[in-house]
């Protein structure tokens, strides 16, 4: 196999779930595969679209929501993305400030009897317009009667600012991933009001993504990409003193640039609110979880389409199913997976039960994004 493009540029931001990409690098998972990862740090979401749309960078860890976003034209110049597999799931957090837990605001609920009683209109930061965070924050929010375009305030921080912004007052909470949830849970700023895998348990979070025209001109780049990092998240996964090494590593100046401290518990599995209680989540942050984690599941991207739908984001339905099958590059993956010992799952739709109770499984997708109450802006 000749491989197109030895070094391979790789963007990511300073999160946790950068980690399969770092190690990858760092354990040298990517020099058996006959590559090199050029690892890139980056301080946004729109830094790394536009990076990837202008080659700049190679590939990068990415928002789901953004590859679909940018392949759909929302907010920026359309162009044709990939999906070369998924990085992570669960592990992001919605964080609302000390002010608002001492008013009695602790969870979706009481935010909603707070914000009633108070009738001002409150601000809330997500990371990207169409990422995640956005759709986690909404769809939360949604679920207690809560409307984010009416009744408060959506704003889009760089993940890294968002302690420094909650503590100056700037907003009333925030959507990220870690380590920034426990970050103000730590320096008394804010408490984790809900984990994003209390919305939807093992739900899709960061993919590996690169445009189409990268992946086609750069197949066996891309296929060795794809395997160094499977291997890499297996690694991550395989025991807790593995988890504790990675975080050792991406706590350095270089990737997140914080505490170890700041890591190591919810990469562990380890949570506390800041109003003392504590557990062990029984969906933590994953990073392989036997390959289920990683594999591109269909309806995974067809899901934040419905959410693009139901919130106005498009005007019409795209025909769910085409474009996750264009974006989703599922031969790449299946032929990397085979190289780096990774079983694949036969199917391409999974069903999970979210926080409202609906079940979401890819099957409808229109009928789906039509069927939510508050719909459209």
């Amino acid at each position: 196999m000749q491989i197109e493009k030895t070094t391979v540029n790789i963007g990511f931001n300073p999160l946790t779930d950068c980690a399969s990409v770092v190690m990858a690098s760092v354990l040298g998972f990517d020099e058996k595969h006959g590559i090199r990862i050029a690892l890139s740090r980056e301080i946004s979401w729109a830094g790394v679209r536009d990076k990837l749309m202008t080659g700049e960078l190679d590939a990068a860890q990415a928002l789901y929501g953004l590859v679909y976003g940018t392949q759909l034209g929302i907010g920026a110049q359309r162009r044709d993305m990939a999906v070369l597999m998924n990085l992570n799931r669960n592990g992001q957090a919605i964080t609302l400030s000390r002010r608002l837990a001492e008013e009695g605001a602790t969870d979706g609920a009481s935010l909603a009897a707070l914000m009633r009683q108070d009738g001002r209109q409150y601000v809330f930061a997500q990371t990207f317009p169409t990422g995640t965070h956005a759709m986690w924050l909404y769809y939360w929010l949604a679920a207690f009667d809560i409307h984010p375009m009416k009744e408060a305030r959506a704003i889009t921080l760089p993940p890294s600012q968002m302690v420094y912004n909650l503590s100056e007052g700037h907003m009333d909470g925030f959507c990220a991933g870690e380590p920034w949830g426990h970050r103000a849970v730590m320096d008394g700023v804010g408490i984790t009001a809900a984990t994003s895998q209390q919305i939807w348990p093992d739900h899709p979070e960061k993919v590996l993504g690169a445009s189409l025209d990268f992946v086609r001109a750069h197949p066996n780049t891309c296929r060795a990409l794809i395997a160094a990092v499977l291997e890499a998240s297996r690694w991550i996964d395989a025991s807790d003193a593995n988890r504790r090494a990675t975080a050792e590593i991406i706590a350095g100046v270089t990737y997140v640039n914080t505490d170890k401290a700041v890591i190591l518990p919810r990469i562990l599995g380890h949570y506390e609110n800041g109003m003392g209680r504590a557990w062990q989540d029984e969906h933590p942050l994953r990073f392989h979880q036997d390959g289920q984690a990683n594999y591109p599941w269909l309806s995974d991207g067809m899901w934040f389409m419905t959410q693009f739908r139901r919130w106005g984001l498009l005007r019409a339905d795209p025909d769910y199913l085409e474009v996750a099958q264009a974006v989703t590059q599922l031969r790449l993956y299946r032929e990397a997976a085979e190289l780096a010992g990774v079983a694949v799952p036969h199917e391409t739709l999974r069903s999970s039960t979210l926080i409202d109770g609906r079940v979401w499984n890819g099957r409808d997708p229109a009928r789906y994004a039509a069927s939510f109450p508050l719909h459209q802006r």
